[in-house]
């Protein structure tokens, strides 16, 4: 059976951040992610992870002003160090964290820069964290977004990420594949899933159409989490949705997997 995460940036946000947590570990959760860390002391994090005896599966490298819609600055040729700076912030919260890989994301193609440009920036960002990340022993990931939800995203479909990352070169980089945001731009989940498996290091779900729980919408989940049983997939499934009608009233789905 898939192991699940609970991300604590879309689940039980009923409760304030740091005590999401143990919200997480009474339903049930072994592992959270969420999207950034760095508004709180890590040693704070830390202290609920172990007291509720969770692993910290995975959050994002530093994204730019959040608040004011930026999604990544990676892509964003003016912004090389602001990015690099990011990543050694990471770095410092994921060794008192003890989590094994973090994830960029690409960002928002800025007005201005053509497509070449924003790729040669993000290759040479990603080649730069991926060797600074496996200098601290942390897995570099990175994944494709719909440009539904974030139009213009940069990164938006799985042989575009994976051609880019042969570029970048570097062991030390893999895919995230988000179910939910690939459902939307490509579909052909399962075949994109198997024949990508060994690059695939991190999965996340949520149904579409309305990014809400499993069993909302039109992705076939059982048939899904079967799939990456029967290929052995070993990584978390974050699960990276926006409960329908309150986080503990849609947890029926994770009740029915786990029998």
């Amino acid at each position: 059976m898939p192991r699940f995460a609970a991300n604590l940036s879309m689940l039980f946000t009923e409760e304030d951040f740091l005590d999401r947590f143990k919200a997480a570990a009474d339903a049930g959760f072994k592992g959270v992610e969420y999207l950034f860390p760095y508004d709180y002391p890590a040693a704070d994090i830390r202290q609920r992870l172990d007291d509720f005896g969770l692993t910290q599966v995975l959050f994002n490298l530093p994204a730019g002003d959040w608040a004011a819609g930026e999604r990544g600055i990676a892509c964003h040729p003016d912004r090389v160090e602001e990015f690099r700076a990011g990543v050694d912030r990471a770095i410092d919260y994921a060794k008192v964290l003890g989590n094994t890989q973090v994830n960029c994301l690409a960002g928002i193609q800025p007005e201005g820069v053509s497509d070449a440009e924003a790729r040669r920036t993000l290759v040479e960002n990603l080649r730069f964290a991926a060797d600074r990340l496996a200098d601290a022993g942390i897995l570099l990931i990175a994944e494709p977004i719909n440009t539904r939800d974030i139009p213009g995203f940069f990164l938006n479909r799985t042989e575009q990420a994976l051609a880019l990352f042969d570029e970048v070169g570097s062991d030390n980089l893999k895919l995230q594949y988000d179910i939910y945001h690939m459902q939307i731009m490509e579909g052909d989940l399962a075949p994109t899933i198997e024949k990508h498996l060994d690059r695939i290091a991190h999965v996340q779900l949520a149904d579409n159409p309305g990014r809400h729980e499993p069993g909302t919408g039109e992705i076939n989940y059982p048939f899904l989490f079967a799939h990456l049983d029967r290929l052995g997939y070993d990584g978390w499934i974050g699960c990276e949705y926006k409960p329908k009608a309150g986080t503990q009233e849609g947890l029926g789905w994770l009740d029915t997997v786990r029998g």
